[in-house]
């Protein structure tokens, strides 16, 4: 089996080894909203995943980590671009918009399209039918106000 690196992820069924870790990191943030566990546990459920040797393992460490550690500032990046409280998201959008906002945020090497095209893609797998419209809105207004000078490039 190919290692995933950063410059050469393998596939796993498709999809990328970091789109993997994206979904993993999904589904941890979602058992760390709903159920409050902590960020350690959350990710020793996840690594007795079946295919998590197939994700970007330090990508879904850092996004995992960094948005349970930095919850509060990226909710506070992203809160004036809803519609609505916080509070009142669901879990699989408040999970995405967290991944979203640390990416845009702290992993600047990672194009905005390609982080929003992502959360796009997670909404569709995994949140409520209209979600990833949603999703990509918020995080369009979020990637306009982080990265205006490349938002602008192009």
């Amino acid at each position: 089996m190919a290692k995933a690196t950063p410059n050469k992820p393998s596939r796993a069924g498709g999809r990328s080894a970091r789109r993997r870790a994206r979904e993993l990191a999904v589904q941890g943030l979602y058992e760390w909203l709903v159920g409050g566990a902590d960020g350690a546990a959350v990710e020793g459920h996840l690594m007795e995943s079946e295919d998590f040797e197939r994700a970007d393992v330090e990508h879904f460490r850092a996004v995992l980590h960094g948005a349970i550690e930095d919850a509060a500032a990226l909710r506070a990046r992203f809160a004036r671009f809803l519609d609505r409280d916080i509070k009142e998201l669901s879990p699989v959008e408040h999970a995405i918009l967290l991944i979203g906002a640390y990416e845009l945020a702290h992993r600047l090497e990672i194009p905005y399209r390609v982080v929003i095209n992502e959360a796009v893609e997670l909404a569709k797998s995994f949140g409520g039918t209209e979600g990833f419209k949603y999703v990509n809105g918020v995080l369009d207004k979020l990637a306009a106000d982080l990265r205006a000078s490349e938002v602008g490039r192009t």
